[in-house]
């Protein structure tokens, strides 16, 4: 990263967009988890995809003293991540992210990519590091343009796959062990906390634990 920084003559204008496309590929990349309310089919977007994008950036700016804004959005968003897209929705909703995120106002200060997240100016790799870490809002559906309540499903299905995964983990039959849960039902039984009337049952203290430790 440190070599693609200093790798193009018009520094600022090479910087900035590279900013926004890397910002730009983390929203579209995460909306997945969201499943069908994030993109309406799942997409293979990868790193790959960026570093094309990057690659064509670096050979435009080379090429011509002005920015092509509109060249850029189309290729990085109808041929790049665009050629993954098969949804016309989807392929509009991506379309508008470039829309957005890559325009001549972010030369001038006046862009922000999230709420309470401007794009930074000139930096090092360290500064935009820092500045990451400093000024990128917590993590929520606001950052990609979602409704809040778009979480409660992603949260329901971790929750679901945790639990799931528990119960996968127990025997089968009762010839187990001293100690052991035994049958299907009877670990579900602990799991609805049914031998402790006053609170959850250890087995669900313990998931609940480790389903916050995952979303920390």
């Amino acid at each position: 990263m440190l070599d693609t920084l200093e790798m193009c003559s018009q520094e600022k204008e090479f910087r900035s967009i590279l900013f926004a496309l890397c910002y730009f590929h983390a929203v579209v990349a995460e909306r997945r988890k969201f499943g069908p309310q994030g993109w309406n089919r799942p997409y293979p977007f990868s790193t790959g995809d960026l570093t094309i994008s990057v690659s064509v950036l670096h050979n435009y700016l080379q090429a011509s003293s002005k920015v092509p804004y509109d060249d850029l959005r189309y290729l990085v968003g109808e041929i790049m991540y665009g050629g993954h897209i098969t949804d016309d929705w989807d392929r509009r909703l991506c379309r508008t992210y470039l829309e957005e995120f890559i325009k001549p106002e972010m030369l001038e200060g006046e862009l922000c990519l999230a709420p309470g997240f401007p794009l930074p100016g000139n930096m090092d790799y360290n500064g935009y590091h820092q500045y990451i870490d400093d000024a990128l809002p917590p993590e929520s559906p606001y950052l990609y343009g979602l409704h809040p309540n778009a979480e409660i499903g992603f949260l329901t299905q971790r929750s679901e796959r945790l639990l799931r995964t528990v119960l996968e983990l127990q025997p089968r039959d009762s010839s187990t062990g001293q100690g052991a849960l035994g049958t299907r039902e009877e670990m579900v039984r602990v799991l609805r906390g049914s031998g402790d009337p006053g609170g959850d049952a250890p087995l669900v203290q313990n998931a609940k634990f480790s389903l916050k430790f995952n979303f920390i």
